[in-house]
């Protein structure tokens, strides 16, 4: 019998970071692989906009330099990873604090400086410090808590607390997250499952230390600004703040998927390619009519994989918004990420991401990213620069806007119960990755990516492999 002629042995639609990263394990294992992407350019919600020479990320989301995926992931030997100063700083009650240490390593030296820190925070004097003072400056006179001073006079009314909360808090605060660092992620997994709004207030912790900053991280790192996502996803997240640094990657976020496209063997991409239905041997395409195969895996978005595969779990999501400003002079918050406790206004967390990553803006045009979570505000612009007047204690008056972002299904929903391991493999010939099989992050997504090349290898088995053809023609 003649042996039927394959474009390639497997067929992945879509080029996110999932996509290409099960194309580089497969390639790597002398699997030949087409990946097909509908848009002219591959990383999906993983993209960046170039304007006037700034580099503009449309959700931004944040990474840590604890995430597994990031080293272990072939193709990613390059990646450049910028992280913000250490820990994060909290505005609560016209004040920022830092909350964590001067430098934080990986693993569980990186959990004891995170106690240490805490500890340090905790036994550190009373005196006012550049990261806990009051704001000043124009347009701050609105800040809540805030207060004038004469230079030698005493302040009028109680220096406010951290809202890390007392140093006792603090202290249990920081066994807590050395405890998660530390601990396997198996463990983790297995822990009682609730939303991660109750797990907070379950555990013990005063409401000071979970509004004050337990929440307002969580927010940002969850992308989920009222606590709905499963405790486990939760820990998941704050064991990689404990045990790493949030990150940006260098030049974008379109960086990290540009840098696994360009790694593959030459003509594995194919973009401007819409696939319209798939089978376990082939793919029907808009305009290029079949491709066969032995294997497909669908590596979309979990909207454009239920219209490949009906019947595929669609999970909500969170919409998110990102608003960019540049100005003259940068405000004095440094290389911080800024998250807001008092929720006063529309901005969960903001950054001055050009003192993060000095590719991201021109010389001496200071970029400061914004991001809204849930459903913005009409008047998003003006809300965003009000409250971003009292988070940074400046004048936004003349601030310019650069782009509005918002994307409406920006993160998968992860409400419990959620199963952080979905099937990949859907039937021998067919498989699906993506972060909507795991965690909604870009760990998620890779490790999807992952666990879907596994199970396409051990199902093809180490049988004599094809030589790829070419793509037809667009017709």
């Amino acid at each position: 019998m003649l042996e039927p002629v394959y474009q390639a042995d497997v067929v992945i639609v879509g080029a996110g970071v999932a996509g290409l990263a099960a194309a580089h394990r497969l390639t790597s294992a002398g699997v030949t692989t087409a990946v097909l992407e509908a848009a002219h350019c591959v990383g999906g919600r993983m993209s960046t906009e170039k304007i006037d020479g700034f580099r503009l990320d449309r959700i931004g989301q944040l990474l840590s330099t604890s995430y597994p995926e990031l080293r272990l992931t072939p193709g990613l030997d390059g990646l450049a990873l910028r992280p913000f100063a250490p820990g994060v700083l909290v505005h609560s009650e016209g004040r920022h604090h830092r909350a964590s240490a001067p430098a934080l390593g990986g693993g569980a030296g990186g959990a004891r400086s995170a106690l240490n820190a805490v500890r340090a925070l905790a036994n550190a004097p009373r005196a006012p410090r550049a990261t806990s003072a009051p704001l000043a400056g124009p347009g701050a006179a609105g800040v809540r808590g805030g207060r004038s001073r004469v230079a030698g006079a005493r302040p009028s009314v109680p220096r406010p607390a951290a809202p890390l909360g007392s140093a006792m808090d603090q202290a249990r605060l920081g066994a807590a997250l050395t405890r998660l660092a530390t601990v396997p992620v198996e463990r983790l997994l297995a822990r009682p499952e609730s939303t991660a709004r109750s797990a907070l207030t379950a555990r013990g912790l005063p409401a000071r230390t979970v509004d004050g900053f337990l929440r307002p991280l969580l927010a940002a790192l969850l992308c989920d600004p009222e606590l709905t996502t499963s405790s486990r996803c939760a820990d998941l997240a704050l064991r990689a703040f404990a045990s790493g640094r949030l990150c940006l990657p260098e030049g974008g976020a379109e960086a990290l998927p540009d840098l696994l496209a360009r790694a593959l063997p030459p003509g594995t991409v194919h973009t401007g390619v819409r696939v319209t239905s798939v089978s376990t041997t082939s793919v029907t395409t808009a305009d290029h009519g079949e491709l066969r195969c032995r294997a497909v895996l669908v590596a979309t978005d979990a909207h454009h994989a239920a219209r490949l595969l009906p019947g595929l779990r669609v999970p909500d999501f969170h919409p998110v918004t990102v608003v960019h400003h540049t100005m003259d002079e940068p405000p004095s918050t440094g290389a911080s990420l800024l998250l807001d406790a008092d929720r006063d206004g529309p901005v969960a967390h903001t950054a001055v991401v050009s003192l993060v990553d000095p590719s991201r803006a021109p010389a001496g045009r200071p970029l400061v990213s914004s991001t809204v979570l849930g459903t913005p505000p009409d008047d998003v612009d003006d809300s965003v620069r009000a409250h971003l007047a009292r988070l940074f204690g400046t004048s936004t008056t003349r601030w310019e806007t650069l782009a509005v972002h918002h994307t409406a299904r920006a993160v998968p929903a992860m409400r419990p119960p959620h199963d952080l391991r979905r099937p990949v493999r859907l039937l021998a010939g067919l498989y699906v990755c993506g972060d909507h099989r795991e965690t909604s992050t870009v760990q998620g997504a890779l490790h999807s990516g992952h666990r879907a090349a596994t199970a396409l290898l051990a199902d093809l088995g180490a049988g004599p492999m094809h030589s790829a053809e070419p793509l037809p023609r667009a017709a």
